[in-house]
């Protein structure tokens, strides 16, 4: 219990964020008395499937010390191409192989960000923007631009699949896809992979210092070179899930999603200097920019200030840590 209210615990990033998520949830039950309804949870929980995904690839980075803001790209890019080749070629293929594909792609664009990044030592930020521009420009230029709405059925038929549904007693109807059970399988493998393996010591190794990490056998180049193909792939499995969930495959889609899904990182603890990240601080970063999006509309303020919100959110998440480190250097000092 002591441990429970002490003052690292109180200040931990994970602590604030469930913090102002209570908060948000009040204040939001206060405007709406159906706001904490099973039918609303089962919404914001659909809502974050994707977020979600996309927040354990981009945590994978900043925790090795990079930033990668090509994955909604890589993300439409496999999803667009995966969904053509299937109506093309193979419109009865079931829906896990149509996923196989659309992960493959997508590694094989991460690859691609590994190799200028780990080989050629290029910066990552530069590396992802430009490639975010040739991902999106080939998919728009030889690919196609046009909206496909005739999705193949088995693509349409995995959205139907449910978890959990039922109605409430008011008559309202809720309902929980098995594509929950796809982020729940990433953040598993993701822990599993940090926490219980010498890859996921490699990459806070690296993120802590990359000449350090060198000097004490790491491979720094094969590790750099797996992160980026594991966020490509991640990449390809939410943009085949979104697609199939939303039952439309929009080449514009998903791309300008970046600034929410870094903010959910950030605000979950991860730092951009590298080093630190939690799965948990991750998770409840998705939950509080869901909750932002929804709670905003439930309240009655207007949609247009969700990116002011988010922005907020994103100064008091790195500057709130920041601040807290330069006051314990000034102590130690």
């Amino acid at each position: 219990m002591k441990k429970l209210f002490s003052k690292e615990f109180l200040t931990r990033n994970e602590t604030l964020v469930g913090v102002v998520i209570i908060a948000f949830c009040i204040l939001a039950s206060f405007a709406d008395a159906n706001f904490m309804s099973i039918p609303t949870l089962t919404d914001l929980m659909r809502g974050g499937i994707v977020l979600g995904i996309f927040a354990v690839a981009a945590m994978l980075v900043l925790v090795s010390g990079g930033i990668d803001v090509s994955f909604t790209a890589v993300a439409v890019f496999a999803m667009y191409t995966t969904t053509l080749f299937l109506i093309n070629y193979a419109p009865d293929m079931p829906w896990y192989f149509a996923f196989a594909i659309s992960i493959i792609i997508g590694a094989g664009l991460g690859a691609i960000n590994g190799v200028f990044i780990a080989w050629f030592g290029l910066p990552t930020l530069i590396v992802t923007l430009g490639t975010l521009s040739i991902y999106r420009g080939f998919v728009l230029t030889f690919v196609g631009s046009k909206l496909i709405s005739n999705l193949p059925p088995d693509m349409r038929g995995f959205s139907r699949l449910m978890m959990v549904r039922g109605t409430n007693a008011d008559g309202s109807f809720y309902s929980l896809p098995w594509a929950f059970a796809a982020l729940v399988g990433v953040v598993v493998l993701t822990w599993f992979i940090l926490q219980r393996t010498m890859l996921g010591r490699a990459i806070f190794a690296i993120g802590g210092s990359v000449e350090s990490a060198r000097r004490i056998g790491i491979n720094v180049r094969a590790v750099q070179f797996f992160i980026y193909i594991y966020v490509g792939a991640l990449s390809g499995l939410a943009g085949i899930i979104h697609a199939s969930m939303s039952r439309v495959a929009n080449p514009f889609d998903l791309v300008g999603l970046e600034l929410s899904v870094i903010a959910a990182v950030v605000l979950g603890g991860a730092r951009l200097i590298g080093g630190h990240g939690t799965l948990t601080g991750t998770i409840l970063g998705v939950s509080l920019i869901i909750l932002v999006r929804n709670s905003l509309i439930v309240i009655g303020i207007p949609s247009t200030w969700q990116s002011v919100a988010i922005g907020a959110l994103i100064l008091l998440g790195t500057g709130l840590p920041a601040w807290q480190a330069k006051r314990a250097a000034a102590r130690a000092a």
